[in-house]
């Protein structure tokens, strides 16, 4: 990429969500209740924070790694892990772990994966297509599962589930 080594390139995506990550807590934990009228927070929806916060509480700066392995959490956690002022000092280290971990395992496995297709795609390109029509029809399915709530999570009870405001 722009004629740089991919390790250096994964290195300094490393550091930029290292630096991501650290801004994304200082936000929350600056914004703390008002998470819930931003933007971004009816966007998402005052039920799925509350989950999220509720992973956070359970498990912590723990959750700050795991993060990384669950799509969707990786940009919402860290926030609320700054408004639930999780340990700053745990939050680095786990993050930290993420960024190492995750970032080489992600880059390397889609620069893997994009290699593969261009070498099937050279070799037959109506498979190649193929391979894409497959993979998107997959993606449009859970895509659609999702929006119809198909994940059999039943709601919690709303006397259950404690916001940022009740911590």
């Amino acid at each position: 990429m722009f004629g740089l080594p991919l390790w250096l390139v994964v290195a300094v995506g490393a550091v930029a969500l290292f630096g991501a990550f650290q801004v994304y807590y200082w936000v929350g934990r600056r914004l703390g209740e008002a998470l819930y009228r931003s933007r971004v927070g009816r966007r998402i929806g005052r039920e799925r924070i509350e989950r999220v916060e509720n992973v956070v509480r359970r498990w912590g700066a723990l959750a700050v790694y795991g993060c990384f392995w669950v799509p969707g959490l990786r940009h919402t956690l860290p926030w609320v892990a700054g408004a639930l002022r999780v340990n700053y000092r745990w939050y680095v280290v786990a993050s930290a772990l993420g960024c190492l971990t995750w970032v080489p395992v992600a880059s390397f496995g889609l620069y893997s994966l994009l290699w593969a297709w261009l070498s099937l795609a050279a070799r037959s390109p109506g498979l190649a297509a193929a391979v894409v029509a497959v993979v998107a029809l997959a993606v449009a399915l859970l895509l659609r599962r999702r929006r119809r709530g198909g994940n059999g999570d039943a709601p919690a009870a709303p006397e259950a589930v404690r916001s940022c405001r009740d911590a």
